[in-house]
């Protein structure tokens, strides 16, 4: 048997930005122990996943392997790194890893799926390490934007590996840790065999902003406004909440979270000690008898979610509460690529209420929490690593941070979801790929990309939908007509007369054509039908809708 080797796999977030997960393995080819770093999600949209309310990576290679499966590490508590553990808890079963801000995001999630609350394990920052197998894993702190984020340094017999984590270069934060330079040159000392490093804003060529810098304008913003202020964050960015809060405060105005989400994370920051001072809050039933001029909400929904406190504000009412002309909404955030529809959506409703909206186009009152290409650069050169492996980011991001790795005197390796690479080999390559894809939450139920749900799902909403009965007695011999029920399709097509009794007629002289042989056999029967029944609303109404075929046979 060949000798043992350091392998990186990743299932989800090499190739998308979103839905992270990282397997690492070391020892004896097919029979590696495993760790697994973040297990997060990402959120359908109504083109590509009508309907679905979540999407997971696809697992199954991990869990057919789950016995060789240490740990799982989870570096911060973004919904694309966090969101997936409590869904795959019982068909992975390892012991889940995190600092204690994740950790309390963890357990919510574990605890509203029924599943024990232990499995979430608190783990100290760097020098700490927690054991896993052959890895020894040490939680880095680094700066991004939700507090308690952590690059993981994973130490192997075949070397220390860094997975970076989702960072940027802050030295003033604001809450949380500051980037520590010192600290990271420490954890380089001994050399590191491989960087795994985020690579969501490897195009941005400008030196990346302090979160810290954003107070003066937001401050300026909200003591100039004359009605009522609202804003909107991602609720997991709790420094930026501070900063809101605090701005107004020094306005004068009583400020209300309003949200689920956004007094979840405030929660879990005062109950784990990120968050020590935090405005004095009021609730939405006591917000509605403040003056407007002297209130100040922070509400979820700063992509355009529909369900979210923004859009419904938009729509006109929120938990009794409604914006007016000579009111400010504040975007104080930058909108995902993707979410940009929902998004407009919610300006141009404000704007009808006659709301003025501030977003973030003049990049005065938002700061990225990822890593611009100086940052990039600035830690490549902290850690020196024997390879580069961009992760966290589209494909085109992932082959221009390979080329900027290059640039910089270092080798990199491209390994989009499926690419299992051998980083421990002296030249690090890819020795297999692997079937990734995703799985959708439907409901309550999950379901597999390829079991048809969700393309079937899309066809009706492209083609519309008949349902054809007919029915048949013990001679084969049709009682009555068949007849139609339409959904989705236009009730009258070119001959102008009712689009389900051109069906119904055409439908009828096929079963009088028919023969005994078609008659007797369901599935030629329903075949034919179903051809009919499109061809025929193609003639009328240019469409071939789906079509669903009930065949009724009476017995003596």
């Amino acid at each position: 048997m060949s000798s043992e080797r350091l392998i990186y796999l990743p299932l989800g977030g090499a190739g998308e930005i979103g839905m992270n997960a990282y397997v690492y393995g070391y020892g004896k080819p097919g029979k590696e122990r495993l760790i697994l770093v973040d297990l997060g999600v990402t959120f359908p949209d109504m083109d590509s996943s009508p309907g679905v309310d979540l999407i997971f990576p696809d697992i199954q290679w991990l869990q057919d392997r789950r016995e060789r499966l240490d740990g799982i590490f989870i570096t911060h508590a973004h919904e694309d790194h966090v969101g997936a553990v409590a869904h795959y808890y019982e068909r992975l079963g390892a012991p889940i890893h995190a600092r204690a801000f994740t950790a309390n995001i963890a357990r919510r999630k574990m605890e509203e799926h029924g599943h024990p609350e232990k499995a979430v394990r608190t783990a100290g920052a760097w020098p700490e390490t927690v054991t896993a197998g052959p890895f020894t894993v040490g939680f880095v702190p680094i700066s991004h934007s939700i507090p308690e984020s952590s690059g993981l340094a994973i130490d192997t017999p075949a070397g220390r590996v860094v997975h970076s984590g989702d960072f940027k270069i802050d030295t003033d934060p604001g809450v949380g840790e500051p980037f520590d330079e010192a600290l990271w040159r420490e954890v380089a000392a001994p050399g590191i065999t491989a960087m795994i490093c985020d690579s969501t804003n490897v195009f941005n060529t400008h030196e990346g902003r302090s979160e810290s810098s954003l107070a003066p304008a937001i401050e300026g913003l909200v003591s100039a406004a004359k009605g009522m202020v609202v804003a909107t964050t991602f609720a997991s960015n709790v420094a930026r909440v501070k900063t809101l809060a605090e701005a107004g405060q020094r306005a004068g105005r009583s400020v209300c979270l309003m949200g689920r989400a956004m007094r979840r994370m405030i929660e879990a920051a005062v109950q784990t000690g990120v968050l020590k001072e935090f405005p004095k809050t009021v609730n939405p039933e006591n917000a509605k008898e403040i003056p407007r001029e002297s209130l100040m909400l922070i509400v979820t929904g700063s992509q355009g979610e529909r369900r979210a406190a923004s859009a419904q504000l938009a729509q006109g009412k929120f938990q009794g509460i409604t914006m007016k002309e000579g009111d400010s909404f504040l975007f104080s955030s930058k909108t995902i690529p993707g979410n940009e529809r929902g998004v407009i959506k919610i300006i141009n409703q404000f704007s009808e209420l006659g709301v003025d909206v501030i977003d973030d186009s003049s990049e005065r009152y938002h700061v990225s929490g990822h890593a611009n290409r100086p940052d990039l650069i600035r830690l490549h050169n902290l850690m020196k690593p024997g390879v580069v492996v961009p992760m966290h980011g589209e494909h085109r991001h992932l082959r221009e941070h390979v080329k900027l790795a290059n640039d910089n005197g270092l080798r990199g390796a491209l390994a989009v979801n499926g690419t299992m690479l051998d980083l421990g080999a002296e030249k690090p390559g890819v020795v297999e790929y692997v079937e990734t894809g995703r799985t959708y939450l439907d409901g309550s139920v999950q379901v597999g990309a390829l079991d048809g749900i969700v393309r079937d799902r899309i066809r009706m909403a492209l083609n519309g939908h008949v349902t054809v009965n007919v029915i048949l007695d013990e001679e084969d011999d049709p009682l009555g007509e068949p007849w139609c029920e339409i959904k989705g399709l236009a009730e009258t097509g070119r001959s102008r007369a009712p689009l389900v009794e051109v069906l119904e007629e055409d439908l009828s002289q096929f079963m009088g054509r028919a023969g005994a042989k078609i008659l007797a056999d369901d599935d030629k029967l329903e075949e034919g039908l179903r051809r009919v029944a499109r061809q025929s609303a193609l003639n009328e109404i240019g469409k071939k809708p789906e079509t669903t075929i009930i065949i009724s046979r009476m017995s003596g």
